[in-house]
């Protein structure tokens, strides 16, 4: 995994860019993190750098990962994620914004609004059985003919059915950062990412 920040998506807007087109993006929250843990290959069979977000509470931290916290010199975070390959930084280290810079191609890893249990109109975007007449009650929403007859006598795995939709790990590549406001850590990058407003983000560089 190459280098990064944790943050948190505040939500989307739009800028003007040099053309005077009106360029759609999402406003990221994106540190300040701290390295909590380095690891290497000797002790831990592989290098990687851990980064913490998002203060809170002492009373909501379990004991070990107050040590955990106290080792690093900083305060209880919620958010912790590995980053690998990532040398040159040190136990107490903050990581800031200033790690991007204009017109960098990121990736951000995020996970997707939670939908629920749908059906397969919403979940797959079938079009749905259609006429209201000729024999069709209340079948407009619903899959269809499942296929197989005798043989089989059984739906086989994998078919697009009815079921939980949302909540995926899903990474959007290649986003341009359109600029970098250090002063209060926040980044716009062009388009939409995954993610409700307040969720957690991962930006790779």
């Amino acid at each position: 995994m190459p280098q990064g920040l944790i943050g948190r998506k505040i939500g989307m807007t739009s800028v003007f860019g040099e053309d005077g087109k009106n360029i759609p993006c999402t406003v990221i929250e994106a540190g300040p993190c701290v390295v909590t843990q380095v690891k290497n290959a000797e002790t831990d069979g592989y290098a990687a750098i851990q980064l913490a977000y998002d203060d809170k509470k002492e009373k909501h931290t379990s004991r070990p990962m107050l040590g955990h916290f106290k080792k690093a010199n900083t305060t209880p975070k919620r958010k912790l994620v590995e980053f690998r390959d990532w040398e040159g930084l040190q136990l107490g280290d903050v990581v800031t914004v200033d790690l991007f810079a204009n017109d960098n191609w990121v990736d951000v890893v995020g996970i997707t609004k939670g939908k629920g249990f749908q059906g397969v109109v919403k979940r797959h975007g079938f079009n749905g059985v259609g006429g209201r007449t000729h024999g069709q009650h209340n079948r407009q929403r619903h899959p269809g003919s499942m296929g197989a007859s005798s043989f089989p006598s059984r739906v086989l795995p994998g078919k697009r059915l009815a079921g939980r939709t949302g909540g995926d790990r899903v990474k959007i590549i290649n986003l341009r950062v359109l600029k970098v406001i250090p002063e209060s850590n926040l980044l716009l990058v062009k388009g939409s990412i995954p993610g409700a407003k307040g969720s957690y983000i991962i930006i790779e560089k």
